[in-house]
């Protein structure tokens, strides 16, 4: 008797592999999927990279994404599965067999599928790993080591993880072997659902909650507000999508059974009246359809355009090859210049393009109500928290003379009054600055200025305000001070320089360069008595710390795709276990049409009318979504130095055409399983 155990689950497995196989399939690649992950974020080599060790973070990062998925989405695929077999069970039991016989043919059918998948998962993850690590090696610029790098944390934590989400799921299948009586089970695949009733509470919360989503999307104008509030607006509408899908898509077929015109047509009225009585299940398939196609959009999309735009970031955040930063009454100033031109020079370069000016920073947060920025921080009390990160602001003022000299323009000023203003992120909402009780009117709105490199680092909005002269700058210093303290207060000093020739051609030189500068700066502050000791400012340097730089939104763009594939294999797997589903619940029905006179291309039709009328909702609501969701994530991109609109929009736009295509691939070839085993 304790051999039919395992020959029975080793049976069952065979017969039902149409079923078993998408499903071992779906498992072996999200156990490699995790396997990479695990081994790449553990991977010495890639640590040695350039950049190794912000890819491994990011790694870590996709570690929890992959278990959260996993879990979520290995119940959901097992779920089909078992109601395919609950009245192969109730036969079963029927027959003579006992529910705990029942539970152990499981717990076989369980364990070597387990077996199974972890083996092959791991080997396919072993093989990718070496694939993934040449693609890491080639856009970090990282040499190749020769062999396969084999984790053996990856391995214990795939079979870890895995091993606890397949102990929960054969708990489950347990659970409702044993809740459910021996008919139950024996006619449950058949047993159709009654017509749903049109929940106009649900419908009317599913659209409260898309359209408060939406809303938030939309009028987020600060992107320190729009990151801190993207999780919000990404709960309420997948909360949205769900409760429209479950109860406005039954709202829909409602009224498609009242439009006679419509409805009295033989092939409208089959999928009509078919779709009518398993709405629900079909509602919650197309809804996660919608929101796995949603994050496939926006997450390729956005990591794409950050990759495509890497050199206009780099650009954005370090606008000259040197910059040197520091408070303008430093005394050092002058003297760490002179260490650049020495440092410089004996590496042969010459300096060009060079600027310096001096600015002040002011903190404030926007009240729209009275038209004023607000400096005092005991005053952010009175504004809630959506408030203060979306009016949260830098005000960085500069004079006249040194706008002009680094701009090469000649604008003017008459009055104290008065003052240009330039954006960096957000538009200026108001013709006058409120700020310190004193009154600044906006004569002109500038369309550039030269933003320092620890301003276009900085995440909140950035107004760069040109006042007449030092007697303006000074007074607003004072009050300055006068709010935040002396120590929290400071005109600062910037020094840029760009460096002739071929930046490429002159890599080496320059690296040397600022490697020798760090080199006495450092010495200086450890040592005391070095002529820079004591200098309050950094200096930085695009080709070294840029590099870093690019190697962060790499990594990004790596992570993105990496999970946008995952996601696609979700929305794959989901539309085939669907249709295999409907498949094999509507056979029975057309096999009566088919009785009472309908021909094989009437039946075709009839399929093809239920299945357009529904299962490309999701793709155009995905579509909807990226739409409403296209100027947040540009807002969040932002923070990334991203401000290249039509590089965005074309990345998304492409992304879509690309997944639109892909969907009616796998639409037509799943179509084709749901017609052959109709047909049967």
């Amino acid at each position: 008797m304790t051999r039919l155990y395992p020959s029975m689950a080793f049976t069952n497995i065979k017969k039902s592999r149409r079923t078993y196989i998408p499903y071992m399939v779906s498992c072996i690649l999200t156990i490699s999927i995790y396997y990479i992950i695990c081994s790449l974020a553990d991977n010495e080599n890639i640590a040695l990279l350039w950049g190794g060790n912000i890819i491994q973070s990011y790694m870590g990062f996709g570690q929890i994404i992959v278990s959260i998925f996993a879990f979520i989405f290995l119940f959901y695929i097992n779920s089909f599965l078992l109601k395919r077999r609950r009245s192969e069970f109730g036969l079963y039991n029927i027959l003579g067999m006992e529910k705990r016989h029942i539970t152990k043919v499981i717990i076989f059918e369980t364990f070597y599928t387990y077996i199974t998948v972890m083996i092959l998962g791991i080997l396919c993850g072993i093989l990718l790993d070496k694939l993934m690590y040449l693609i890491l090696a080639k856009m970090f610029g990282g040499g190749i080591p020769i062999g396969f790098y084999i984790s053996t944390s990856a391995i214990s934590k795939s079979f870890g993880l895995f091993g606890i989400i397949f102990l929960l799921i054969l708990f489950n299948s347990i659970r409702q072997i044993y809740k459910a009586k021996p008919v139950e089970l024996l006619k449950s695949e058949s047993t159709g659902e009654r017509e749903p009733k049109v929940k106009w509470i649900l419908a009317a919360l599913g659209v409260a909650c898309l359209g408060s989503g939406y809303y938030i999307a939309v009028t987020t104008e600060n992107p320190v507000a729009a990151f801190a509030m993207y999780f919000v607006a990404v709960i309420l509408v997948i909360a949205g999508t769900y409760l429209l899908f479950t109860a406005g898509s039954v709202a829909l077929l409602k009224l498609l059974k009242k439009n006679k015109g419509y409805y009295y047509k033989t092939k409208h009225f089959i999928s009509v009246s078919s779709m009518m009585y398993r709405m629900k299940r079909n509602a919650v398939g197309l809804a996660n359809i919608c929101i796995l196609s949603t994050m496939v959009l926006v997450m390729v999309s956005a990591t794409l355009s950050i990759y495509l735009g890497l050199d206009d970031s780099l650009d954005k955040r370090y606008p000259a090859e040197f910059s040197i930063s520091s408070m303008a009454d430093d005394p050092l100033n002058n003297d760490v210049s002179e260490l650049l031109d020495k440092s410089l020079s004996k590496e042969g370069l010459k300096k060009k393009n060079e600027i310096s000016y001096k600015d002040l920073s002011v903190s404030a947060v926007y009240e729209e109500k009275e038209d004023r920025f607000i400096t005092d921080p005991d005053s952010y009390t009175s504004l809630s928290a959506f408030q203060t990160y979306d009016k949260l602001a830098t005000l960085v003022f500069v004079t006249l003379d040194d706008y002009n000299r680094c701009m090469r323009t000649d604008e003017t000023i008459n009055s104290e009054s008065d003052v240009l203003v330039y954006s960096n992120r957000a538009q200026l909402e108001t013709d006058t600055i409120n700020i310190f009780n004193t009154k600044l009117n906006v004569i002109k709105t500038l369309d550039d200025f030269m933003v320092s490199g620890n301003m276009a680092a900085n995440i909140s909005n950035g107004y760069f305000v040109v006042v007449k002269d030092d007697t303006v700058l000074n007074d607003i210093y004072k009050k300055n001070v006068k709010a935040y303290g002396e120590y929290s207060s400071f005109i600062n000093y910037y020094y840029l320089t760009d460096i002739a020739g071929d930046p490429e051609e002159n890599k080496t030189a320059i690296e040397n360069a600022f490697n020798d500068i760090k080199t006495q700066l450092n010495d200086s502050q450890q040592s005391g008595d070095s002529p820079y000791a004591g200098f309050t400012g950094a200096i930085e340097c695009r080709s070294v710390e840029g590099e870093s730089f690019g190697k962060d939104l790499t990594g990004l763009f790596f992570i993105g795709i990496f999970l946008g594939l995952l996601f696609i294999m979700a929305t794959v797997l989901i539309m085939y276990y669907k249709q295999l589903t409907e498949g094999y619940e509507d056979k029975k029905r057309f096999e009566i049409l088919q009785n009472v006179g309908m021909s094989h291309r009437e039946v075709k039709k009839s399929i093809n009318s239920q299945i357009l009328t529904v299962f490309f909702l999701p793709l155009i609501t995905a579509g909807i979504h990226v739409a409403f969701n296209f100027p947040f994530i540009f807002r969040v991109l932002t923070l990334l130095n991203l401000f290249n609109m039509k590089l965005f929009a074309l990345c998304t736009i492409g992304c879509f055409l690309v997944f639109t295509i892909f969907y009616i691939i796998v639409y037509k070839m799943t179509s084709r399983l749901y017609y052959r085993i109709v047909k049967k």
